[in-house]
């Protein structure tokens, strides 16, 4: 009968995901040599407002998300120490809606741009787990960066024949072609395990993530010259405490906590494509184990973003925006299946 152990990989992933559960995908480590398939998404984010809103010239609709497929091995090298690494396949699709300023008093009015592009990237994540104990195990991950290099006419509308317009045009930038690079953070995550009874287990997890070079994926035109603007993010770090109870043999309950370092470090930084200031988070889940091979799993996160306060100063066309998001709640669901080969 083949035996494993706690998987490694899901520490890191679940930074991404910003759940505590572990069991929403990852590695199983036997053994000997056995590969596995992970389903899941890096990264996501949708923002919506009302098309005549304050920040209409900075985002009106906003949406950046991504699918990935991460095949990975894993392999018990000593009884105390296990390896894995896989790679990743990653599909991203960004889209974005935004008013263009037409400032002139002959102008028709506010012009539009929109922006759909879709693009593939490649990545991998290694591990290594430490069994300090039969009680006690120790985790190190680390997730690479994923670069998505996205390429889409832009299209304009309501332009035609304004002073704005005229100027996109003599510049190149009416209709062009435009490309935007983002980069999907590497992260590096240490995580650990301690089964207290049978039933009732603690783990925790700290983790640093890669944002400072996320890209420019947010889309205006603060002047004839510049479409695209650097989100201006820095480097996060995450904290998190959780509990495993076993409730009956097929049924596990999760629960946990955990802190997220803000990406931005004051309000003129903050843009509403994605208002995010330090991060706390709640999080409840439940697996059932269908038969040996086969969990079914769900978990609830609730993540309150603070008061994330804005100042932006967009210039003459774009104008300034300022205000706060209070409250600034996320809620976020997810849904997992795993079967062991």
């Amino acid at each position: 009968m083949r035996k494993y152990i706690h998987r490694i990989l899901v520490l890191a992933m679940l930074m991404v995901l910003g759940a505590l559960s572990a069991h929403a995908g990852g590695l199983w480590l036997y053994e000997e040599a056995t590969p596995d398939m992970g389903v899941g998404s890096y990264f996501g984010l949708g923002v919506s407002y009302s098309n005549e809103w304050a920040g209409k010239y900075y985002v009106q609709k906003a949406s950046f998300t991504t699918a990935a497929v991460n095949p990975t091995v894993g392999y018990r090298i000593t009884p105390w120490l296990s390896v894995g690494g896989g790679v990743s396949l990653v599909h991203g699709q960004i889209s974005d809606r935004v008013a263009v300023n037409t400032p002139s008093p002959l102008d028709p009015g506010d012009g539009r741009l929109k922006y759909d592009a879709n693009d593939v990237g490649y990545g991998f994540n290694l591990g290594t787990l430490f069994e300090l104990s039969p009680q006690t195990r120790v985790g190190i991950t680390y997730v690479s960066q994923v670069n998505l290099d996205f390429k889409d006419k832009m299209r304009f509308k309501n332009l035609e024949g304004t002073v704005l317009g005229g100027a996109l045009a003599a510049n190149g930038l009416l209709n062009a072609r435009l490309k935007i690079n983002v980069n999907l953070p590497a992260q590096l995550a240490l995580g650990a395990y301690h089964a207290l009874t049978d039933k009732l287990a603690l783990v925790g997890t700290v983790n640093w993530q890669n944002w400072s070079r996320f890209g420019k994926p947010e889309i205006s035109v603060s002047d004839s010259n510049t479409v695209t603007d650097d989100l201006g993010y820095k480097d996060t770090y995450h904290a998190g405490l959780g509990v495993y109870y076993r409730v009956a043999e097929p049924w596990l309950l999760m629960a946990g906590f955990g802190y997220d370092t803000s990406p931005t470090s004051s309000s003129d930084e903050r843009s509403p494509m994605l208002p995010l200031g330090a991060q706390y988070r709640y999080a409840a889940g439940v697996q059932y184990d269908w038969n040996k091979n086969c969990s079914i799993g769900a978990a609830y996160t609730l993540i309150d973003s603070g008061n994330a306060k804005v100042n932006q100063s967009g210039g003459a066309l774009k104008g300034n925006l300022e205000g706060d998001y209070d409250p600034n709640i996320i809620h976020a669901f997810n849904l997992n299946f795993v079967y062991r080969f």
